[in-house]
């Protein structure tokens, strides 16, 4: 049995100090809750919308704060969101990954995304492996964000034989076009994955506003210029993207056991338990026979064959 707690928190933009102090508070009142897995949010020690300010709260693991709070997972686990920066000085949209006191890894988030409101790809470098640790007797694989939207990464977790899925982003109202709802979409995402693998999917989003730092200097700037546009240049100036929270934890039948607020702060705590995931590979065992070795040779095949259609014209 693993005891999970999932913090809903708002992190202050670019202010690391201030976000790492409320992340060792709640790691520390986690362990005198008997917690053993303490889960934060994709950038929970910077805020999102970094913009070209990203490199100012990087941090690298050996630098003072990284130590301070792997400190502070003894007795206890934290999966945490923040900027890496390596020591080639490459910078990554990472998740520190500490327990009992040391660093297991650091995972990158290797699906950057960079359309709409999204620019991670213009200051990210993307990470190369999927990866898994033990934990509990559990096997645990962990995904950013928009990694989720590509189904071969957790896929490639299974392959691994991972159990639980933590799943920590930033995901906000208006991000994205009115026809999309991201509430809609990542509570399906995120049933999905328990229910076709049968695993736990522990699922941390963030709560709080935010502005963009080029829109908001951009538009400061035009309403200078021509304060007769005060109308449009007000929208574009107030234009907020609003944190919508709701974390969960997903049960291996897809079935969500615990739910967050929305909009909030707020906390949850549950139990995963190694029984229910036994159940659900009696119940279901269509993953049995499943042969990534078969997924391999195909890929090998699509990509590299010789009749392979993988590039058309228009590609």
């Amino acid at each position: 049995m693993i005891k999970v707690s999932i913090y809903q928190t708002s992190p202050v933009l670019l202010d690391v100090k201030t976000n790492l102090e409320e992340v060792i508070l709640k790691i520390n009142r986690g362990r005198e809750k008997g917690i053993h897995l303490n889960v934060f949010p994709e950038m929970a020690l910077t805020g999102y919308f970094v913009g070209p300010e990203y490199h100012e709260a990087a941090l690298r693991l050996d630098s003072r704060e990284i130590r301070s709070l792997v400190s502070a997972t003894r007795g206890t686990a934290a999966v945490v969101g923040f900027i890496e920066e390596s020591p080639s000085m490459n910078f990554y949209n990472s998740a520190l990954v500490a327990v009992d006191g040391e660093i297991l890894f650091a995972y990158r988030k290797l699906n950057l995304p960079n359309y709409g409101v999204f620019e991670e790809r213009k200051y990210f470098a993307n990470g190369k492996h999927v990866r898994v640790f033990k934990f509990h007797d559990m096997t645990i694989s962990v995904f950013i964000c928009n990694d989720m939207w590509h189904p071969a990464l957790p896929y490639l977790g299974v392959c691994q034989k991972a159990d639980v899925f933590i799943s920590i982003f930033n995901s906000s109202e208006t991000s994205m076009s009115p026809e999309f709802s991201n509430i809609e979409s990542w509570e399906i995402i995120n049933k999905f994955y328990s229910r076709i693998f049968g695993i736990y999917n522990i699922c941390a989003n963030r709560v709080g506003e935010e502005m963009i730092p080029e829109k908001r200097n951009a538009s400061e700037s035009e309403t200078e210029k021509k304060p007769s546009c005060a109308k449009s240049c007000d929208a574009v100036r107030g234009e907020k993207y609003k944190f919508w929270g709701g974390s969960e934890i997903i049960n291996p039948f897809g079935q969500r056991i615990y739910k967050a607020a929305y909009y909030r702060p707020d906390e949850i705590i549950g139990d995963l338990d190694k029984d229910i995931l036994r159940r659900k590979k009696i119940m279901l065992p269509y993953l049995r026979n499943d042969d990534p070795y078969f997924t391999d040779r195909e890929l090998h095949r699509i990509l590299y064959g010789a009749n392979s259609d993988f590039q058309t014209e228009d590609e």
